[in-house]
């Protein structure tokens, strides 16, 4: 493959990545259109990268197309976040079980680490949202299914259109502290059965809290 045909392709794919975290920052609010004109002309850009770019957020769930009126930014409906939080909580605690029950003491002892940084993290609502994120993710790299890994970070990115939305309620912060409290201690003592209720817990709380 040339590098000329290369090019293109890595330029939607930057674009999408700059839209996506326009979308994760709120800059680009849930239900509101996408004016492809206007940030084609911002990025410098024809028109064919963008809509390249967006049929990429489209197939994550980020972006809906809609006949005739063009690009939006999904809106999550009730049903839509218990869904994706329905789908989460199956996978990630399937993931926290199998960490349970063959994660080595290093990875144990990592996951105490980021445990502790999440802890340090309460009065600081973003560096706890991004710490709370590392390490779901890093629970589900060692649980070692790269499908399944697949899987939620699409999700992942799904939920993030509700992004902190779950952390706004008061006291929600110091609650998911205490529920990845009760998470560790499960892994600990390598208690699957009780990592796996720690971990739905979490989620159903954290659902409650978000809608």
């Amino acid at each position: 493959m040339s590098a000329v045909s290369l090019t293109p392709r890595a330029l939607y794919e930057q674009v999408a990545e700059q839209l996506r975290q326009r979308i994760f920052r709120r800059e680009l609010e849930p239900g509101s259109w996408i004016d492809e004109l206007k940030i084609a002309e911002e990025f410098g850009i024809s028109r064919t990268p963008l809509r390249e770019a967006l049929k990429v957020l489209a197939a994550e769930g980020l972006v809906t197309m809609k006949v005739r009126r063009g690009a939006y930014v999904t809106e999550m409906s009730e049903k839509d976040l218990r869904d994706v939080y329905h789908l989460l909580s199956l996978l990630e605690r399937d993931a926290a079980a199998a960490v349970a029950a063959h994660a080595t003491p290093a990875q144990l002892r990592e996951l105490d680490g980021l445990h502790a940084e999440l802890a340090g993290a309460t009065g600081d609502r973003e560096r706890f949202f991004a710490i709370n994120e590392r390490i779901h993710m890093r629970l589900l790299e060692m649980a070692d299914n790269r499908w399944r890994s697949q899987v939620v970070t699409d999700l992942r990115k799904v939920m993030k259109l509700n992004r902190h939305n779950s952390l706004l309620r008061q006291g929600r912060i110091e609650e998911s502290l205490a529920e990845h409290e009760a998470l560790m201690a499960a892994l600990r003592a390598r208690d699957v059965q009780g990592t796996v209720q720690a971990m739905e817990r979490h989620f159903a709380n954290g659902l409650e809290a978000a809608g």
